[in-house]
């Protein structure tokens, strides 16, 4: 799209590599105008509060995101999340691109993205030094359904778990482990669960916690176009989690975890 000269807005994933997302960010620079990348996620009522207490100093310093995110699996879905049988996901296995590595199938490329894009908001843009990734092996399949993540940064660890086989849907119930995020501050902590309306603070002063309503969004913080409109009629900043320099931590994050996957091995984040 770089060279027809118009502003771009690029829905999730960023790219298949950090190489590409590089000649993406360098072809749109050249032009001189815009390029977002939206995270669905990003929109979610609980996590976008979660950034406003951030931001507010609620729980001090960010020093741990806690992130778990999936489904019960790509098939079990059709359009508008209509669902099929468990027999016919497992049927359509085999000829699903999903189940494809050549094709960038797999939990860890699903949903890790989601994870490390918003935990580098949250962390208020600082890199982790180095990752180290597992996956699951299922019989017979040729990605991962399962993977956990663990980064180090300077500050401490934090996880990002992703997961194909969650008991139930977190957009119809939510499973346990919840999907969402658990983030630790110096001063406390938020678990900001995906779909909630409430979130859970910890506090120096209430560390027995309260419940919190989460905020609603207001324009022109309610949806990518909007706010990206906005962006462009005011030059006011694009909604965090969507600029190209957040995301593309979350994509070194991304590609320095599949090489720690394959390697078997903690990997220094790619540069």
């Amino acid at each position: 799209m770089a060279p027809f000269d118009v502003h771009i807005l690029v829905e999730k994933p960023f790219a298949a590599s950090l190489a590409e997302a590089d000649r993406m960010i360098a072809a749109v620079a050249a032009t001189g105008k815009q390029m977002v990348i939206n995270w669905p996620l990003a929109w979610y009522p609980p996590h976008v509060t979660s950034k406003r207490l951030i931001d507010e100093g609620v729980i001090g310093q960010v020093i741990e995101v806690h992130y778990y995110d999936g489904n019960r699996g790509p098939l079990y879905h059709v359009a508008d999340k209509v669902e099929v049988t468990p027999e016919t996901a497992a049927a359509r296995k085999a000829e699903s691109w999903f189940y494809r590595r050549d094709q960038g199938g797999g939990s860890l490329l699903d949903y890790l993205g989601y994870g490390v894009t918003l935990g580098t908001w949250y962390h208020g843009g600082d890199k982790p030094i180095e990752v180290m990734t597992m996956v699951d092996e299922p019989p017979g399949l040729e990605v991962d359904e399962h993977s956990i993540t663990l980064a180090r940064y300077a500050k401490g660890l934090s996880k990002f778990e992703t997961r194909w086989g969650t008991f139930t849907d977190p957009w119809t119930h939510q499973p346990q482990p919840k999907c969402g995020f658990v983030i630790v501050g110096t001063e406390g902590t938020i678990s900001s669960y995906d779909y909630e309306t409430t979130l859970r603070v910890q506090t120096r002063a209430n560390p027995a916690g309260e419940v919190m309503p989460v905020d609603v969004l207001q324009p022109p913080f309610q949806n990518p176009i909007q706010n990206f409109v906005h962006s462009l009629q005011t030059g006011a900043p694009v909604h965090g989690p969507l600029s190209p320099a957040i995301c593309r931590i979350g994509q070194q994050i991304v590609d320095t975890a599949v090489l720690s996957a394959r390697e078997r091995r903690a990997v220094p984040l790619i540069e």
